[in-house]
């Protein structure tokens, strides 16, 4: 085996490379020689070392040999770069009736693109011998025949071409005649056999000889055939064909037994010699096999079917013989037409199943296609559907490169069913489709979204601890592990607030859940960012805000600011025994640190030393009289009081307060019980105390106005006394004053003016403003009237 190049001296073995990227070609095919029957496995040529490549590029590359033929005779190394065998090669099975034999290939290397154009000449050896296409010629030959006749024989047929195939005929022996060996039109040698002497039918009548046909291998190959000669009376004319040669054209398509043409032949002779039979004459095997002819009427039948692709045309030789031996020779010229029966090919040569969506244009298939038809019937055109995000690209000779138009989104469309379509421009067309499924492989280009941009969620306050107070959710259009979602707390930029002790989140399903039990009362609401983060490369997130609102429950009872109780003395209010129905005895003072329904508070008097005597307004807690108070009504009275708040179930405290009823104004003194601390209750009173303190303002503002206007009005009386003759005693008051404590005499804080009146026989007394104003304290809101008896004095109403 060895490389070929007929073009350079010496046979000098130079292969012409011109690489090719994407749209270039080779204008110039390597060339390489190989003898047929060679076995499989052996070596053709070092294709790296022509290609310029180290032998380990080729694998690197995806090198594969590409041939027009449906079995692939060549392989190629990857591993040494060595173009080899696959299998045995017959140039006979291959090429027949073509010369020279030339495989053509094409070698394709992948990354990059490129192609080498190849051509292998398949070596005849001599492996044929010749052989004619009967074992036995019968020649009639006129016995007035003169020397020098020459008398054409059927031509044996060699399947070997060159010198290997068909060089020369021999006949044996004889004083009659000789072979001479000659070619015909197509190049063939046939033999023909020369008449020497004379002939005398009455001195012999038949003669045999032996036909041998050689070639010229080495060593050389023969084949015989025996010739029968007849010698026979005189036939003056022989048979001529009308019309030589006949020319006709058949459509590929036609059917076997379709009549072709019909040949005639004429003969001048009378009788047997103006007869005329027909008959193929040096007919090779293709020919007798293709078509027939009928000895009596001349005419041409196919005996199969024939294929334009295979041979295009027929040069049949006919004979016509007449009953005496003399023939005549004609040629048909069967020319076959091309119909549209071969639809397009395609074959694939490399393809990729998968394609990254974010890759920039990407070669997805290399494809190659061929019409065996020629003319309109061979030209093709290739197409994909429109709506594909896909290009075709002619590369070389029929290869067509399918290319993505530029980066692909798969979570728009994850899979392409891609058929390409080719047609020929036959009458009528022929359409060969193949399907091409391309997947597009999933790349990290979405962050997880959540199905709300802010998520609110509500908790009972005094929950369990790692209660499960709610989900958040994300998505994400990626597969497989870029949409696989873990939840994660961010940090908060509260520094007050401790996230990890409140919140912890699942991590896969993004549960949340309270860590502690939460208090309403401290922390109403509160709100963070959770991340949800896919695991790509890199890793893509996004957050959303999540805001937790505490529920109130019922879990504080109600707290007494006025009258503060606690464990001294319950506090004492004083009542005037000639109260009117409805007088203010005191207000009761609450609050709840519950909000809502668990705040609204009411008021209830839940026991009484005198039932009928108090009554409490349920909304505001004030303690009004319900009636007029009568002798028999006892001077002390305590009463039992519950605040309730409207939750559920609903929580209360209970209120104690001693009424002390009172004749007049005199009252005792009645010390004011200190405020026991409680440490325990002072953080959870922090707000109480805030109200005592501005409760205790407005008072002291109150107080001080109340001391200017009585220390005014202690001037106005002096002066009315030094005039009426009504003095105001010092230290303990005499002894015929009442005291209404029922103790004696009334401490000096709390003694009031007396006057008998001037004009009064009944010794009446008036009673006017105190000296300390506590029943003015007690009760601001009774008005102040001035005694119809005096125009300086007063009294309560």
């Amino acid at each position: 085996m060895e490389k070929l190049d007929r073009n350079l001296p010496n046979r000098q073995v130079i292969p012409f490379l011109f690489m090719l990227l994407w749209d270039q070609v080779l204008t110039v095919p390597a060339r390489y020689s190989v003898l047929e029957e060679t076995e499989s496995g052996s070596f053709v040529a070092h294709l790296a070392k022509d290609l310029g490549l180290r032998s380990g590029d080729l694998a690197a590359r995806s090198a594969r040999v590409v041939s027009d033929y449906d079995k692939q005779q060549l392989i190629l190394d990857p591993d040494t770069g060595d173009l080899l065998l696959r299998e045995k090669l017959d140039r006979e099975e291959l090429c027949v009736p073509v010369e020279p034999c030339v495989l053509h290939f094409q070698v394709f290397l992948e990354k990059p693109v490129q192609f080498l154009q190849g051509e292998l000449l398949i070596q005849d050896i001599n492996d044929h011998s010749p052989e004619f296409p009967d074992k036995e010629m019968l020649l009639k030959i006129p016995e007035n025949s003169q020397p020098g006749t020459l008398l054409p024989l059927n031509l044996a047929q060699d399947l070997d071409v060159g010198s290997n195939g068909l060089q020369l005929y021999t006949v044996s022996p004889t004083s009659h005649f000789h072979v001479v060996t000659r070619n015909n039109s197509e190049g063939k040698k046939y033999p023909e056999l020369v008449q020497d002497r004379a002939l005398d039918r009455e001195e012999q009548a038949e003669m045999s000889l032996t036909l041998t046909a050689l070639d010229g291998g080495s060593p050389p190959r023969s084949g015989t055939a025996m010739v029968r000669i007849l010698i026979l009376d005189i036939n003056d004319n022989a048979p001529e064909f009308v019309n030589t040669p006949y020319e006709v054209q058949v459509l590929e398509s036609s059917p076997p037994d379709s009549p072709v043409l019909t040949v005639l032949a004429k003969d001048a002779d009378a009788g047997n010699f103006g007869r005329v039979s027909y008959g193929l004459f040096q007919a090779s095997d293709e020919i007798l096999q293709t078509f027939s002819i009928n000895e009596v009427t001349g005419e041409i039948r196919l005996k199969k079917g024939l294929d334009f692709e295979k041979i295009k045309s027929y040069h049949v030789k006919i004979e016509a013989t007449d009953g005496g031996g003399l023939s005549g020779k004609g040629a048909v010229v069967i020319e076959v037409l091309d119909v549209n029966d071969n639809a397009p090919e395609l074959s694939i040569s490399s393809l990729t199943n998968s394609v990254p969506e974010n890759a920039p244009e990407t070669v997805v298939a290399i494809f190659r296609i061929r019409d065996r038809d020629s003319g309109d019937n061979g030209k093709i055109i290739c197409s994909i559907p429109d709506t594909l995000p896909f290009l075709l690209k002619p590369s070389n000779k029929n290869f067509y490169t399918l290319v993505t138009e530029g980066p692909l989104d798969r979570e728009s469309r994850a899979e392409y069913n891609i058929t390409i379509t080719v047609t020929d421009l036959g009458t009528p067309r022929l359409t060969t489709q193949h399907t091409i499924t391309v997947q597009v492989s999933d790349v990290n280009d979405n962050a997880p979204a959540f199905t709300q941009t802010s998520y609110t969620l509500f908790v009972q306050e005094n929950n369990s601890p790692a209660l499960h107070i709610g989900t958040i959710s994300a998505t994400d259009s990626d597969s497989g592990s870029n949409a696989h979602i873990t939840y994660s707390l961010l940090p908060t930029h509260d520094p007050q607030l401790a996230l990890s002790s409140l919140i912890s989140i699942n991590a896969d399903n993004g549960q949340l859940f309270a860590l502690r039990a939460l208090d309403y009362e401290t922390l109403q609401n509160f709100e963070f960012r959770v991340g949800a983060t896919d695991q790509g490369s890199p890793a893509l997130s996004s957050q959303a805000l999540v805001r937790v609102l505490v529920l109130d429950a019922n879990d504080n009872a109600p707290f007494v600011l006025y009258p503060l109780q606690n464990a001294s003395a319950p506090c004492t209010e004083l009542l005037p025994r000639a109260a009117e129905p409805g007088y203010l005895v005191t207000k009761v003072v609450a609050v709840d640190r519950d909000s809502g329904q668990n705040a609204w508070l009411s008021f209830q008097l839940l026991k009484a030393t005198e039932p009928g005597l108090f009554t409490v307004w349920a909304h505001n807690g004030e303690v009004r009289t319900s009636r007029l108070l009568s002798e028999r009504d006892a001077p002390k009275h305590r009463l039992l009081l519950v605040v309730k708040d409207n939750g559920d179930p609903p929580r209360s405290a209970t209120v104690t307060l001693q009424v002390l009823v009172v004749d007049g104004f005199s009252q005792p003194y009645l010390p004011l019980p200190e405020v026991v601390r409680d440490p325990e209750r002072s953080n959870e009173n922090l707000l109480t105390l805030y109200l005592v303190i501005a409760l205790a303002s407005v008072s002291s503002l109150f107080l001080l106005s109340v001391l200017l206007f009585v220390g005014v009005r202690l001037c106005r009386r002096a002066r009315a006394a030094s005039l009426s003759g009504c003095s105001v005693p010092e230290g303990h008051f005499p002894g015929h004053l009442v005291d209404f404590s029922g103790e004696g005499t009334l401490s000096q804080s709390y003694q009031y003016e007396v006057c008998l009146r001037g004009d009064s026989g009944t010794g009446e007394f008036n009673f006017f403003k105190p000296m300390v104003p506590n029943l003015l304290l007690q009760d601001p809101g009774r008005d102040v009237k001035e005694s119809p008896h005096s125009r300086d004095s007063f009294v309560f109403s």
